[in-house]
């Protein structure tokens, strides 16, 4: 069972001085360090994220109401342009580069309250399927060390299923969010293409480049997709968002679920 509640609930909890931002991302850094070993971190955004923190704890304090996301941490995967820390794509070319500005995904999150605590490791440029050709080290499957966590996003895959944050953002190009999704056993969303802007983010293919959200459920991938998605100047490929997400009140009874057939190939498993 995770030790984090739904992401609704945190910032509720948050908002109503039930909870504190501050010892939120303390315990995310903890879970972080305590799991090393799983190498799903590039890099910690910790001074920052510390201090944004006590803002929202003192924004709460004087009765400000903060966002939907309030005081909740999440780590983003390390093609995201953020303060904080270098953004390197899981790449020594990029060793050393400091984003001279955030991508618009994350600046949505914060203006909600939400706090980023760290870099995930990825496949260098998010090419590749494993999170073996990270230039840093091979990110562990949260189940067993012994087997990898799907890529690119295999480091927010690892990070979320082993709860170093309430959530995680992935990219997706060609599977790079569902499948590591599907390795480590957490919710992998990848939208309709240009309802998330990319602005900010490192390109692996602009084409088909897809920002998505990785979570330990259903109703924390709706409301942060919720957040971020919509029209964006700083991407000419965005679209107007159409509906409110987080609406969950459709019934799957008595839908009908198509499986294409010729994708059980011989060498594939049921399980």
């Amino acid at each position: 069972m995770s030790s984090w509640l739904p992401l609704a609930d945190i910032a509720a909890k948050v908002q109503a001085g039930e909870l504190r931002a501050v010892d939120l991302v303390e315990q995310s850094l903890k879970s972080i360090n305590d799991q090393k070993d799983y190498d799903a971190i590039i890099a910690l955004t910790a001074e920052r994220a510390r201090a944004r923190a006590k803002d929202v704890d003192a924004r709460v304090a004087k009765g400000e109401k903060i966002g939907r996301l309030a005081g909740v941490p999440f780590i983003a995967k390390d093609n995201f342009l953020v303060f904080g820390a270098d953004t390197t794509a899981a790449s020594n070319i990029l060793k050393g580069f400091e984003a001279p500005y955030q991508a618009t995904a994350i600046a949505k999150l914060e203006a909600e309250g939400a706090i980023c605590v760290a870099k995930a490791n990825l496949d260098a440029f998010a090419h590749g399927a494993s999170t073996e050709n990270s230039d840093f080290f091979t990110t562990k499957n949260a189940h067993d060390k012994t087997r990898v966590p799907g890529g690119s996003s295999g480091g927010s895959a690892t990070a979320v299923a082993l709860d170093m944050a309430a959530f995680a953002l992935g990219t997706d190009t060609g599977g790079s969010i569902r499948q590591p999704a599907s390795f480590s056993g957490v919710v992998g969303y990848k939208p309709t293409y240009g309802l998330v802007s990319r602005s900010g983010v490192v390109a692996m293919a602009s084409s088909t480049d897809v920002i998505g959200p990785l979570t330990r459920g259903v109703a924390d991938a709706a409301l942060v997709i919720d957040v971020m998605a919509g029209r964006d100047d700083l991407d000419g490929t965005t679209i107007d968002r159409q509906k409110d997400y987080t609406d969950l009140a459709d019934s799957l009874k008595g839908k009908k679920v198509g499986v294409i057939k010729e994708y059980m190939s011989e060498g594939l498993s049921a399980g």
